[in-house]
């Protein structure tokens, strides 16, 4: 109880900046189950190649030690490769995976199976991504990029993490600043897009009834493929600010972030936009008071015992809005 009270605003603010990151991953939960009623276990995956997206992106350019517009130009060029790839592997997931179980009518439970299997097709894939390079006799050429494939992969030294101002005791980073600022521009964006926008006014009324939003000329596929690949940059976004706050990635770091992301879409109000943001910063939040609490070995432990309650005492979630009820 001490380190919770004399720590209490730099576990407040670290909680809401890994918070954030959970509360990006949580939005493709939300949209994919808010229009399909499925919930993708792959999207930890589409995390995670987009955080490989960037730092090879990024060792390519040899962005290591830039400053200044240098520093801004690759952090950016790192985003967007990242969103690019996540996008990509979404995009391709939906194809692969999920359209052929829909054009057969497939119940809900083998698409269930289809993303979990998904899930460690991806993850086992990047794990194994020097194979076929050692195959090629390419392996030691590319061995910054496919070596030790098991192991860390660290993001480049681009952005060191420096003191902008004290709060209440707390010394707030440049990197705490960017990653929230960021997610929530991001969480702005695609909130009014959704709600202003015809494409999104389009997402909407699929989540409300499909059929009847096909009987007044929206296109139901391409929503679908829409709402994976928005999904996905969303993903791609978060993958960046957590190399950002982490500094490594490695083949399964979207597992147990993915589980803490989709355990936010459902504390928010799982096909709640805004409940996805809500359920992130709580989730983040309440980590690190547990950890100060009972010790940082148990904050696993506190994310599902979180949601266990949130399932128990009020399963639609904190805000309980589906993606269809949102007002224009």
């Amino acid at each position: 109880m001490n380190l919770l009270i004399h720590h209490f605003w730099e576990l407040t603010i670290t909680g809401l900046t890994i918070g954030a990151i959970y509360a990006l991953v949580a939005l493709g939960y939300t949209l994919v189950y808010g229009v399909l009623r499925l919930i993708n276990f792959a999207h930890s995956e589409v995390f995670m190649y987009g955080s490989f997206a960037a730092v090879w992106v990024l060792m390519a350019l040899n962005a290591a030690g830039a400053t200044g517009l240098g520093l801004v130009g690759f952090l950016l060029l790192g985003g967007i490769a990242a969103m690019a790839a996540s996008a990509l592997v979404a995009f391709i997931l939906e194809l692969v995976a999920y359209r052929p179980l829909r054009k057969r009518n497939s119940p809900p439970l083998i698409a269930l199976i289809s993303a979990i299997g998904a899930s460690f097709v991806l993850s086992e894939a990047m794990g194994l991504r020097d194979k076929p390079f050692a195959w090629l006799g390419l392996d030691a050429k590319l061995a910054d990029y496919v070596g030790r494939p098991r192991e860390n992969t660290p993001l480049p030294a681009l952005l060191h993490s420096q003191k902008l101002f004290n709060f209440f005791g707390y010394n707030v980073t440049n990197v705490d600043v960017i990653i929230l600022v960021s997610a929530i521009i991001m969480m702005v964006v695609l909130d009014q897009f959704v709600r202003r926008s015809r494409l999104g006014r389009g997402i909407r009324a699929v989540a409300m009834d499909a059929e009847s939003a096909a009987l007044m000329g929206v296109n139901h596929n391409r929503v679908i493929r829409l709402t994976f690949v928005i999904g996905g940059i969303m993903a791609g976004g978060a993958a960046m600010l957590y190399l950002l706050k982490i500094g490594v990635t490695r083949y399964n770091a979207g597992f147990i972030l993915g589980i803490k992301a989709f355990t936010a879409a459902v504390l928010g109000g799982i096909g709640n936009l805004r409940g996805a943001l809500l359920g992130g910063f709580v989730l983040g939040v309440a980590e690190n008071y547990g950890s100060a609490l009972v010790g940082s070995q148990w904050k696993d432990v506190v994310a599902f015992v979180l949601l266990i309650v949130i399932l128990l005492f009020r399963p639609t979630g904190l805000l309980g809005e589906s993606l269809g009820k949102a007002r224009a």
